[in-house]
């Protein structure tokens, strides 16, 4: 652990050994039977990761990716007790606005790294120099390359008021912020704390919409569906969350035992991104820049950091603490800053403008794009850092 308020450089430097291990677990999965209907309605396919595993012992190279990281400034620092890893490019326009992104589950600052020159160097990839972000990428509390906490409370909240500590001990006395999936929580929080120097946040996810689904408006047909499709959710692809708000140990066991068990849980996520990394592994045909590569990249992180089972308790952490406000009849507070948000067609549910303004009143920036799902900025970079400009534009 550092102290005080120290930054050290963070270098990735996997041991060769660690590698071979996962090979050899690999090697001895023990499989099931075929699934014994067409679809995915039995789980993750049996075809799909058995390529995915023929892959990932015959041609997946972590190396690869170990070297793009050590590319970028990596960083650690403790906050409120946890080793915080995170990656910091400051772009070359000294005017650049500060912006933190935070990942989701199942994924990590991996999911981020193809916005990375686009927000930072914008001049280099078709954009104007106005448009440069200085990047925070961290990685959240238990999570990748990140420690682990060692007590109860690090629910969305509490990882919000880490990122504000960190973004102060940066230096920067404004900035804005993002995030999708867990990261939308984080974002949403940040938001409704409003620590000093934040100007404005970003979600792509609508993650308050679970606890108060049956208000939100439902009377377009666009509604209906977006309606239909979040119970749906919450009704038949709501096993991992379940689990993990629940009982995210008893599953964590799997998790850190068998690196096939990891990968068949991390793409039993919802069904838009499952098809697309199913497509890539049996049909060699990615969806953007989900390739195959790249969800590999992912899913060793997490096994080769052993973050499997505290990365899940984050939910078991969230789920208690809005139980608690719910049964206190305290309602969050307002979000009193600029919200943009960005609603991607392939997402679990893809929210209608209504619903975004139902949840953030006085939303300043929305738009509908027309391809993307769940892990935008993965699966679309470009077309995300055009959204994430956008929404930033008239706050810098």
């Amino acid at each position: 652990m550092s102290n005080g308020n120290e930054i050290r450089p963070y270098r990735l430097d996997t041991p060769e050994e660690a590698i071979a291990d996962m090979h050899r677990r690999i090697a001895a999965t023990r499989w099931p039977t075929r699934e014994l209907v067409t679809d995915r309605s039995q789980g993750v396919q049996l075809k799909t990761l058995q390529e995915l595993a023929r892959y990932w012992t015959t041609d997946y190279d972590w190396r690869a990716l170990e070297a793009r990281l050590n590319a970028l400034p990596q960083y650690t620092t403790e906050i409120d007790g946890v080793e915080i890893h995170f990656i910091h490019v400051r772009s070359p326009h000294e005017n650049a606005l500060p912006l933190i992104m935070t990942h989701g589950w199942p994924g990590s600052v991996v999911e981020l790294l193809g916005v990375v020159g686009p927000l930072t160097d914008p001049t280099a990839h078709g954009g104007q120099a106005e448009d440069a972000f200085h990047l925070v990428l961290p990685s959240l509390p238990g999570y990748g390359f990140s420690g682990e906490p060692a007590v109860l409370g690090w629910n969305a909240a509490r990882m919000a008021g880490a990122w504000a500590q960190l973004m102060s001990r940066l230096g920067y006395t404004r900035y804005v912020a993002q995030g999708g999936d867990v990261g939308a929580a984080v974002t949403d929080a940040m938001g409704r704390q409003a620590p000093e120097g934040l100007l404005g946040i970003h979600v792509n996810l609508l993650a308050g919409a679970i606890g108060i689904k049956d208000k939100l408006p439902a009377e377009s047909e666009q509604e209906r569906t977006t309606l239909d499709a979040l119970n749906a959710f919450t009704k038949d692809g709501f096993g991992y969350f379940l689990e993990q708000s629940t009982r995210p140990q008893t599953i964590g066991y799997s998790l850190l035992d068998s690196p096939v068990g990891l990968a068949a849980w991390m793409l039993d996520h919802d069904t838009d991104s499952y098809y697309k990394i199913s497509r890539a592994f049996v049909d060699g045909k990615p969806a953007g820049s989900l390739t195959r590569d790249t969800i590999l990249d992912n899913i060793t992180l997490y096994w080769l950091t052993g973050t499997g089972t505290s990365a899940a308790r984050w939910y078991w952490e969230q789920g208690r603490f809005q139980a608690a406000a719910s049964a206190a009849g305290q309602a969050p507070p307002p979000v009193t800053v600029p919200v943009g948000f960005t609603t991607f067609p392939g997402e679990i549910w893809a929210a209608p403008r209504s619903w975004a303004e139902s949840v953030y009143p006085g939303l300043a920036y929305f738009n509908e794009v027309d391809k993307g799902g769940h892990f935008a900025a993965w699966e679309e970079p470009e077309l995300f850092t055009t959204e994430v400009r956008a929404t930033f534009r008239p706050l810098r």
